[in-house]
């Protein structure tokens, strides 16, 4: 554990030492404020203490947010050349795959917990729902986890930012809105199981106030699918 932590710490001071998560953190708050407060939202205007509104943008900012953010986690370092020495170290595949979840994780923990101001902005409008607050945070959270997963995968398998980006982007509209396209399009057992595959559904299942463990397995499992194939990327070098 001792190792992993080093490892995100050494990523994490590589985000911020390079700016990209100052840059991605006031973009999400730039983004998530003013569609929450200013276009489109009639909080103030009903008064109404709910941020169902942030909950929907921030589900589809993350979606883009992300992958941006873990393009350069794998690929980056095929492409100085500095992973090989990193792995001469006493550091196990997956010791480096879960430092790099960690670091991406705890960048977009930050981003969330900047907008705790919301909440406090909402309990001087009126009583606010604490309880679908806080799953609505833990539903963004666990979106995360699965597509910071998907992300690494992507740029564990190429060595230009680009293209994981756009690959992590291109796996991840199959859980956003294609198979939920797909589910209200197919009858039965296959309608059934394109439904359980859209993100969409879980994440509303969470927002709504209902945490089930059905919606729990869903993200983990996309999240531990997407590190097993990086650790399986990575052990391929070794056939090269």
């Amino acid at each position: 554990m001792k190792a992993i932590w080093i490892l995100t710490k050494k990523e994490l001071r590589s985000y911020f030492d390079s700016l990209i998560a100052y840059v991605m953190i006031i973009l999400f708050l730039g983004f998530s404020g003013f569609f929450t407060w200013l276009y489109g939202s009639d909080i103030f205007l009903v008064g109404q203490a709910s941020l169902r509104t942030f909950f929907s943008i921030a589900y589809w900012t993350l979606f883009f947010f992300i992958p941006a953010l873990t393009m350069k986690s794998i690929a980056e370092e095929k492409r100085s050349g500095t992973l090989e020495l990193l792995l001469t170290k006493p550091v196990s595949d997956w010791q480096l795959i879960w430092g790099k979840f960690f670091a991406n994780f705890l960048i977009i923990a930050i981003a969330l917990a900047l907008t705790f101001p919301y909440v406090i902005t909402l309990s001087n409008i009126g009583n606010i729902d604490g309880g679908a607050i806080f799953l609505g945070y833990t539903g963004l959270l666990l979106m995360s986890a699965a597509y910071i997963g998907i992300g690494i995968f992507a740029s564990s398998i190429s060595q230009n930012q680009i293209v994981a980006f756009l690959f992590a982007l291109f796996i991840g509209l199959f859980f956003h809105i294609i198979f939920g396209v797909l589910a209200n399009a197919a009858t039965g057992w296959l309608g059934g199981l394109f439904n359980y595959l859209d993100l969409n559904t879980h994440f509303e299942s969470i927002s709504r106030g209902v945490l089930d463990t059905k919606d729990l397995i869903y993200f983990l499992s996309i999240m531990f699918v997407g590190l097993y194939l990086s650790v399986i990327s990575l052990a391929k070098r070794n056939l090269n």
